[in-house]
């Protein structure tokens, strides 16, 4: 899979995500992708959430590993790695 195909894909996985947390006021857009690690920055109401961590990790990630799996890790653009 070339660069674009992965951006495509990831693409389609946040837009699998992105009702979910429009539904509670937030939302996600893709930053960068870079050695097979997506940088993600949550907006709106996910930027102070409680639980972003786990929605970072159990949703976003596992939804990206999905359409793409040559994904490593997703790390959250204010430096939160998982």
């Amino acid at each position: 899979m070339d660069k674009e195909e992965l951006k495509i894909n990831v693409e389609q996985a946040l837009n699998e995500i992105r009702p979910f947390l429009e539904a509670d006021g937030g939302n996600i857009s893709l930053v960068e992708i870079t050695d097979n690690t997506v940088s993600v920055q949550l907006e709106g109401a996910c930027v102070g959430c409680s639980v972003n961590q786990m929605t970072l990790k159990n949703g976003v990630e596992a939804t990206i590993k999905k359409y793409a799996p040559q994904v490593k890790r997703v790390i959250e653009v204010n430096g939160i790695t998982f």
